[in-house]
């Protein structure tokens, strides 16, 4: 075994786990949702959700885009030019989060209206917006530090930071929705506690000294501001991608079948959520490696880098797409509290189709990944935008007309089948050869 497969295994191996510990934020509340606010509560948190991946999207594209960045630079011995590129990711990331902040305590119920809420599932759906945009600070300088933290040679201490806190979180729900009787403002503040306490355990990078990068007075520049947007760009769309579905899919199948409808498409979405942060946990694991390859012009590591983050994604797409199969029952059963007929037959229909489009997704997500670490965004975006943006929405619409729910789970497969072909085409181009490093 050579030295970039065994960089390969340890980083994407632990950042995979991370992400995995990470779902869990969402999916443990989902769970307790079920059992304590039944399918009403499942429908307010998946309106809720878009919320989440709008604020967890903007952090992936700051943090993740500001981590290529430095390390690209780093690399090539600018650490100065480097330590401007950190401060201003942390500049952008509070900034942001204090937007959210203020959004979040004075406009909660129109965000909450708008993202399609409706009657009595409105208040609840608000209580759960309105805490996390309370907390974006802490949601955004989370991924912001795990990004640099796992770029400064460091990637086992950011998956224990989010495993810790995604644990934390399970625990937090327990007390906070059964024992306090909390409801939904419990399963989100039990969210919102969680980034606080990874960012806790991170610390300990600096703690112990081993941190590379350091805080800049001058470093506010809006080129690099763009710079750092743009290679984190095909980030944020991929996972605001998840929210923009959502968001499209809930209006349309509330007008199919209603709240229970709603209902049974949360199931899906929340366990998708979970195979989709692992094909994103691949994409972030191969960055560092992918983005040290391309500043050393290591053509032969970078082909290898690919290779095996493809191979890695379509097996883990496979085992996914298979186990969902065989589990088809119990999954849907834990979602399931009130045994609904209805909810069952739904979800049962949703994720055999649904769920096939992994394999092709988990392809697009690795190549926007490394394109964005390789310096080559607008490989990245196209890629991010056709799949998040251009294809899944118009599909959703003429195929849900036609073929109904079965044409909303369809809609899935062949936008990430388009997109999967198109991602191949353009792979055979060769990069541009301006890149930031020349700037």
């Amino acid at each position: 075994m050579n030295t970039i497969t065994k960089k390969f295994i340890k980083y994407v191996s632990f950042n995979v786990l991370g992400m995995v510990g990470m779902s869990i934020y969402i999916l443990s509340d989902t769970f307790f949702m079920s059992y304590a606010l039944h399918s009403d509560g499942i429908t307010a948190l998946n309106f809720a959700l878009p919320v989440y991946s709008l604020i967890f999207a903007l952090s992936l594209m700051v943090g993740i885009g500001g981590a290529t960045v430095y390390k690209l630079i780093s690399t090539n011995k600018e650490q100065e030019k480097a330590n401007k590129i950190y401060t201003l990711t942390i500049f952008l990331g509070i900034s942001i989060g204090i937007i959210f902040m203020l959004l979040g305590i004075f406009f909660s119920r129109e965000i909450t209206v708008l993202f399609g809420a409706k009657d009595y599932i409105i208040p609840m759906t608000q209580e759960y917006i309105k805490t996390i945009m309370i907390f974006a600070p802490a949601f955004m300088l989370n991924s912001i530090y795990q990004a640099f933290i796992r770029n400064d040679n460091n990637p086992k201490l950011p998956m224990l930071a989010m495993i810790i806190g995604s644990t934390s979180n399970i625990i937090l729900d327990l007390i906070f929705i059964f024992i306090l009787k909390m409801g939904m403002f419990g399963a989100a503040i039990s969210t919102c506690i969680a980034p606080i306490i990874s960012l806790i355990i991170l610390s300990r990078h600096f703690i112990k000294k081993k941190n590379t990068f350091h805080f800049s007075r001058k470093f506010l520049s809006i080129k690099d501001a763009f710079n750092i947007c743009k290679l984190g760009i095909s980030s944020f769309i991929t996972e605001i991608s998840s929210g923009i579905v959502m968001l499209v899919f809930n209006i349309i199948i509330l007008k199919i079948n209603g709240v229970i409808g709603v209902a049974a498409y949360g199931i899906i979405t929340n366990i998708s959520l979970v195979a989709l942060i692992i094909f994103s946990g691949i994409g972030q694991g191969i960055q560092p490696l992918a983005s040290t390859a391309k500043s050393e012009n290591n053509k032969t590591d970078l082909s290898r880098i690919l290779k095996l983050g493809i191979f890695t994604t379509i097996t883990f797409s496979i085992i996914i797409y298979i186990a969902s199969l065989l589990f088809i029952d119990g999954i849907i059963s834990v979602f399931n509290s009130e045994k609904s007929v209805e909810l069952y037959n739904i979800a049962k229909e949703g994720i055999r189709i649904f769920f096939a489009g992994f394999i092709f997704a988990s392809i697009n997500i690795v190549l926007s990944s490394f394109y964005s670490a390789v310096d080559s965004p607008k490989k990245a975006f196209i890629i991010s935008v056709l799949r998040g943006f251009l294809l899944i929405i118009p599909l959703a619409y003429i195929m849900a007309k036609i073929l109904g729910m079965t044409g909303i789970w369809l809609s899935f497969v062949l936008t990430e089948l388009i997109v999967t072909i198109i991602s191949i085409i353009i792979g055979k181009k060769k990069p541009a050869k301006k890149s930031l490093l020349q700037n």
